[in-house]
This record gives C-alpha cells, structure tokens and sequence, in this order.
C-alpha cells in the first residue's frame, strides 16, 4: 500500500504532466490558427489532436508542419538555368488564343513563371507497355544526356529493364542522373540503387527520409514523373516504374494511366524543372544548354508546364484547373484516381454544372487505397445534386489524371485531384492547347465510360447508413490525407 508521501508524490507528478500535456496541445492549436491555414485543413488537424491526442502530436510533428515560401533555388542559380535552358528566349505571348486562354497562361506565368511555348510535337500514350517501349527506345538513342525522376521507381523486371538500358548509356559516356522519390521507393532494395550508382549514374533520393531531419521531411513528396533525353524529348504524366503499369500487377486485371511524349520547346520547361529540383537536393547546378526548334507542323501544340509544391506561395496547379474549368463553356472531363477535391475546386465544378456545361468526373470504382476510396465516396452525391456525372470505372485501376476542357485545352500530370496533391507534394501537370490533343483524351475518356457505371443519384443516397458513417467519418481527415 502506498504511503501518504508516496500518493502525493505520484498525484503531483500526474498532474504536472496532465497540465504540460494539455499546454502542448493548447500550444499546437494556437500554432495552427495563427498560420491562417485553409479553415478545412485547420479544422481536420484540430479534430486529431482532440481525438487522438498522443497520436496527434505525433501525427502533427511529421505531417502537419509548413515549408511554403521556402525558396527551392537561389535567384543568381535561377537566371543561371533559365539561360542554360534558352527559356528567355521563348516567346510566350500567343496571340492566336482567344482572350480566356491567354488569361490563363498569363495566371501560369504568374504562378510559377511557367513559360508556354507552341511548336510541340506530342504523342499521348494511354497504357504502360507503348509507353515504356518509346521510353526505352529513347534512352538508347541518346548520345549527351538523361535526366529521369519518379516518385516510384521499382525493383521489378520494368525497372530492372530501366536499369540495364540507363547502365549501357552511362557505359558510353551518357550523363545520366536520377531523381527517386524516398518513400515512393521506401520497399525497393538499396542494392538497386547501389548497381545504378556502380554503373556510373548519378541517382539521389529526394528528401531523403532519415534522423534527425526525419520529422521535417516525411510528408513532403517529390511525386513528379518526367524525363529528358538530350534536351531533345521529354516525357510527362502519371505513370511510375512499375510492372503494374503494364499488367495491373496482383491486384488489378489491368492498370489505366495517361503518359506523353515531347519534342519541341516545351522539354525546356521539363529540363528546368528537373534541374531545380537537383539543386533544391544540394547537387551541382546542371547547365546543359537545351536547343530545340519549335514543330512546323500543322497538328504542333502550344505547352505550358505547371509545377507545384509545398514551397510554393500559391497552389498552382488547383488554380490553373478552377481557371480552365471556370472558362469551360461546353464541356469538363476529369479522370483521377482520388476525388478529393478543395472546397474551391468542388463549388467551382458545382456552378459550371448548374450552368449547364457537362461535367463528368471518372474515378475507378476501388483504388489501391481503401482509406481514400472512402474519402472520394464521400465528395460524390454533393456532386450529383448539382448536375455532375460520375462514372465508376470497372477496367480495372484507373490512375490517370487528366482534364478536357471543351475542344482545345486539356492537361496530363502526376497531380490527383486531392489536397495531397494540391498542398504537400511536388507536383507537374502539362497544360496543352491543341484540338487534336483535345479529341484523343475525349475519344479515351469515352472509352474508358464504355468500361465504367454512371452513378445513380437515387440508388447512391439509399446506401447503408454504415458506409455513408464509414465515409463521413474518413472525410473529416481528408484535408489531411
């Protein structure tokens, strides 16, 4: 039995730590309400650190911080590689546009003084094998340089693949550097990486997860899918180094995602990006200068890069998709594989519904996240009671994510349409001007609805109370997801 001494000693001792505990907690609200965040997300970290107040704390520490404004490279380094890349060469001021289209560029110019540049030559592929094959066709074409980064890249056959054809070019005396995204490639095995590194490629893992700085780095991911052969062609779009891409791995019959390729002015952006995002990592800053010639082509798209991240004063790539959107006129089609959209980007695709423009929005019917599944569910009868139609896609794993506004604009990228997307990771989605372009992501869009269910707003508002519980429930976090 405990004496009186003993008693008071223990009770002072609870307390103490009940009143540090509770001045912790008070003190991380108080931080999260000066910073002026978005009320939703604001809201969501309150709710975990009420609910689940020792593992909200944690939680916050590695999830909840801010880096915006931090700047990713110097001004001097900047002007440096803008003039390596001939970006302040480009002419950016297109005059063939209706009046909307340029105000939109100029917003991306505003943003993240993304250039846009005509005379592409583009080639949209919509399945992992073709892909692949052109990808791998290029690298062993090319003769200076190659600059590739994922957010996943795999230890797989796919990525072996990758791997023999990058080694046979750095053999020959190719510069070849690699940009993998740590947690993306957490499961992959070091000796992969290491045989890059014996074969003489430069591959680095972007903020690399490790202590101490590990609870300032976790939550930010380099989710960007890009590569550059030579100043001369470039690739952008949602698809990792996987096998899954190609044959929807174990648990998918297949795996539908969205990928292209570039020739013209426009690799100039890509190749920017990439060497920022070297720097930003602490390497030596690339100046291999970039000389393409625009397309003379008749079928030639007009290109702007936009790219985003949890440094970025703004969150660029939502503002370019409101901005297209609000243009929309007659039609908006969307694919992603999480629908978990901010509450500007949901009102905005609400009005252009109640105005009687046709806006469709396809997300596979499960995803490879349960939890985010139950997010996207959750967002989809606010949508059908504006007008907006759903489609559930049955062919298997839709990952894509691309937008068709109308018949000029579209856009292919890595982003989801998630807050994910929008405020934590490094982003880049290619915004393309071009009728051809246009028709080819409608005609797969109208493919994939062939394969997909259109919601019924009255079957979705009868579901079981336990699964509207389940998916309200997960919402409440998905700022934060």
């Amino acid at each position: 039995m405990l004496s009186y001494y003993e008693y008071f000693h223990l009770s002072w001792l609870y307390w103490t730590l009940l009143v540090a505990y509770m001045i912790t907690i008070l003190s991380i609200i108080g931080v999260i309400l000066s910073e002026n965040r978005n009320p939703l997300k604001s809201l969501a970290w309150i709710t975990v650190l009420l609910l689940l107040p020792a593992g909200g704390i944690i939680l916050y520490i590695f999830f909840g911080r801010s880096i915006k404004n931090k700047r990713m490279i110097s001004r001097r380094n900047k002007r440096k590689l803008r003039k390596s890349s001939q970006m302040e060469l480009i002419d950016d001021s297109p005059e063939n546009l209706p009046a909307e289209l340029r105000q939109q560029i100029e917003l991306g110019k505003s943003l993240c003084d993304a250039a846009y540049t005509e005379g592409n030559d583009i080639k949209i592929f919509h399945d992992g094998t073709s892909k692949f094959e052109a990808l791998l066709r290029d690298i062993a074409s090319a003769t200076r340089y190659i600059y590739l980064q994922y957010y996943i890249i795999e230890d797989d056959h796919l990525g072996y693949r990758l791997l023999e054809a990058l080694s046979k070019r750095a053999a020959e005396g190719v510069k070849v550097r690699v940009i993998y995204d740590h947690i993306g490639s957490l499961g992959v095995k070091r000796k992969f990486f290491r045989q890059m590194r014996e074969a003489g490629i430069e591959a680095h893992p972007f903020f690399k997860v490790a202590f101490p700085p590990f609870a300032t780095r976790i939550n930010w991911r380099n989710h960007r899918k890009i590569c550059i052969i030579d100043g001369q062609i470039g690739y952008i779009g949602g698809m990792n180094v996987a096998d899954r891409y190609i044959s929807g791995g174990s648990a998918f019959k297949s795996w539908r995602d969205c990928h292209m390729r570039v020739c013209g002015p426009a690799v100039a952006s890509l190749q920017y990006s990439f060497a920022v995002d070297w720097s930003f990592m602490g390497q030596p800053l690339l100046d291999d200068i970039v000389e393409t010639k625009p397309s003379t082509s008749p079928d030639a798209a007009g290109l702007q890069l936009i790219t985003s991240g949890p440094t970025s004063e703004w969150s660029n790539v939502a503002m370019l998709m409101l901005k297209a959107i609000a243009n929309a006129k007659k039609r908006v089609y969307i694919q992603t594989p999480y629908f978990l959209p901010t509450e500007s980007l949901l009102r905005t695709l609400q009005a252009a519904a109640l105005a009687r423009i046709d806006v469709r929005v396809m997300v596979p019917r499960r995803s490879d996240s349960l939890i985010l599944t139950y997010a996207t569910n959750s967002y989809i009868f606010e949508c059908l009671r504006a007008g907006i139609k759903i489609y559930l896609f049955d062919g298997g794993m839709l990952h894509s994510k691309t937008l068709v506004i109308d018949d000029t604009v579209s856009a292919i990228g890595s982003a989801n349409i998630d807050f994910r997307s929008f405020e934590h990771n490094f982003e880049s989605t290619m915004f393309i001007y071009s009728t051809k372009a246009n028709a080819n992501l409608r005609r797969q869009f109208l493919d994939d609805q062939s394969h997909s269910e259109r919601v019924n707003p009255t079957i979705w508002r009868n579901r079981s109370k336990v699964q509207k519980a389940k998916e309200s429930i997960v919402r409440l976090l998905s700022p934060i997801l």
